[in-house]
């Protein structure tokens, strides 16, 4: 039998938890009897929300203005951030933070007192960014899995792995892109412990699958973030914007051969934390007048610069001058790691980083209210784009993104209740003629190629040579994985890995069409050009 839900939920971060938690308050204060699966694919709080550190952006503070955030924001989205979404992710900013401190999220303190100990990152203008230690994230997640455990209509599903949206082509019917004519009804999902896909039927869908990362070779993202959610949605016919903006963090601490990257949060150069390369001088005042508090995409492409000029695997950042005691404070996850993995001592010793990606600042394209091309299919949270970053994240903007569209995403989904009616003739999955594979020594090689190949030739700087290049491979390796998986069996590992090569497709695409030099994307042959999206 399918499993059948009024809301389901394709990802257990901030922005699906968001979204799911409100639905369910909404009802159960209407004592309203409704069901709403969230599934995730390994246990519930292993998302990108967990390993944000540094924190989540508003105006908090009387000297503040949403003016100043909202031009702040413009100025890193390169000015292709919508202007419209922006002003209304920071005006809602400090109602959706509230919320989440009603929920139980804890944010530091200043010493002796009640208000917040605001922050100030990379880009922004004043101090705004409430955190929780430099494991901001992680406290987040916790309070909202804690909220949604205790709502009756939330069920959370672990170890659950959404493999494709059902859509209007899966009733036998021809749909096309830009048609306005499909609709979601669910997804087929592989039960990892059994092996078996089932359908998860739903009236109303929201996509919350965080991020891209292993599509490269140095990530911070957590092993999870493979692009499922953008590339079923890309496979059902929804459109995919801004995909060739790829956030790649500037500090990622220096572990060569190590996957995740432990992130180096950008707190620590709000805190004064300053750059210097191998041979201890500082370099940023060469690229930046903001030096190194300039935003990301301008320190990633900085020290891309200095390591090719000398031929140095890193850089650094020194914060040997600063107060240590409260630098420990602040940072405690950090100067923990430093200390137990590398044997740093940080009142003397540099910290060694790379850049790493670390952030998709595209994806499916979405309305003001979260909602796709695709009727009662919505997206929230890194999977989508819904204009806010334009060419650049703007540094702590991403969690607040995720919990002001997961608000708005509930407002039009409770607004548009009652229209979705699910057929009965939606088909079981069907695998006949397929088999388990023998071995998954080619998917372990191919996924090693598709992060070469992303990592040498769609990186910080692109050419149109390179560029090129990565295509002509990328088909190569689509070709002899999509033999596999038409052969296959259901797996988590060839399903994330035909999704990783449909999200390198539309990274290198987007990227090939666009023709000036903006944000994140810098191609060496660039010459200016409009806005793309992915067909």
């Amino acid at each position: 039998m399918p499993h059948q839900f009024d809301f389901l939920v394709i990802g257990s971060g901030i922005a699906g938890l968001s979204y799911a938690t409100k639905l369910a308050m909404h009802f159960e204060n209407q004592d309203q009897a409704v069901r709403i699966g969230v599934i995730t694919k390994v246990q519930a709080d292993e998302t990108n929300t967990k390993y944000a550190q540094g924190g989540i952006a508003a105006v908090w503070s009387e000297d503040d203005s949403f003016e100043k955030h909202i031009e702040d924001t413009m100025v890193a989205g390169d000015f292709l951030s919508d202007r419209h979404i922006v002003e209304i992710v920071v005006r809602e900013a400090p109602q959706r933070i509230h919320e989440l401190i009603d929920y139980g999220t804890r944010f530091d303190k200043e010493h002796g007192g009640d208000d917040y100990d605001l922050a100030k990152e990379g880009g922004h203008s004043d101090y705004r960014i409430l955190h929780f230690k430099d494991i901001t994230g992680a406290e987040i997640e916790r309070a909202l899995l804690e909220k949604a455990h205790s709502l009756k209509s939330i069920e959370i599903f672990t170890h659950f792995y959404a493999v494709e949206l059902i859509t209007r082509h899966h009733l036998g019917e021809t749909v096309h892109r830009y048609d306005n004519n499909n609709q979601c009804y669910g997804a087929y999902v592989l039960n990892t412990q059994t092996g078996q896909v089932e359908k998860f039927l739903a009236k109303t869908t929201l996509l919350a699958t965080g991020g891209i990362g292993n599509v490269y070779q140095n990530t911070t993202n957590p092993s999870i973030a493979t692009g499922d959610g953008i590339a079923m949605a890309y496979r059902a016919k929804g459109i995919c914007k801004d995909m060739e903006f790829i956030q790649f963090h500037p500090t990622a601490l220096y572990e060569p051969g190590k996957k995740p990257n432990f992130l180096i949060s950008e707190a620590v150069r709000g805190f004064g934390g300053v750059l210097k390369n191998m041979s201890g001088e500082t370099f940023m005042e060469n690229y930046d007048a903001r030096l190194s508090l300039a935003p990301r995409d301008i320190v990633a492409r900085a020290i891309d610069s200095e390591m090719k000029k000398t031929g140095d695997p890193h850089v650094f950042i020194d914060v040997t001058h600063c107060d240590y005691d409260r630098f420990v404070e602040h940072f405690p996850n950090i100067t923990a790691y430093c200390r137990d993995h590398l044997g740093l001592d940080l009142r003397k010793d540099f910290i060694p980083v790379v850049p790493a990606q670390h952030y998709m600042c595209g994806g499916v394209r979405v309305n003001e209210f979260g909602q796709t091309n695709i009727h009662f299919l919505y997206a929230v949270g890194e999977c989508a784009c819904t204009g806010l970053h334009g060419a650049n994240r703007l540094a702590s903007n991403s969690l607040l993104e995720a919990v002001v569209f997961g608000h708005r995403a509930y407002l039009k989904t409770v607004e548009n209740l009652g229209q979705s009616v699910i057929p009965d003739s939606i088909p079981d999955w069907n695998d006949a003629g397929t088999t388990h594979p023998e071995e998954l020594i080619l998917v372990t090689e191919i996924q090693r190629e598709l992060e070469a190949i992303m990592s040498n030739y769609v990186g910080i700087v692109r050419s149109n040579r390179r560029l090129k290049r990565a295509m002509d491979r990328l088909e190569l390796l689509y070709l002899e994985h999509e033999e596999l998986y038409r052969q296959s069996k259901v797996s988590v590992r060839i399903c994330e890995l035909r999704n990783m090569i449909e999200i390198a497709y539309l990274v290198i695409k987007a990227a090939m069409s666009r023709r000036d030099n903006r944000g994140l994307h810098f191609n060496l042959d660039n010459v200016k050009t409009a806005t793309v999206e992915t067909e």
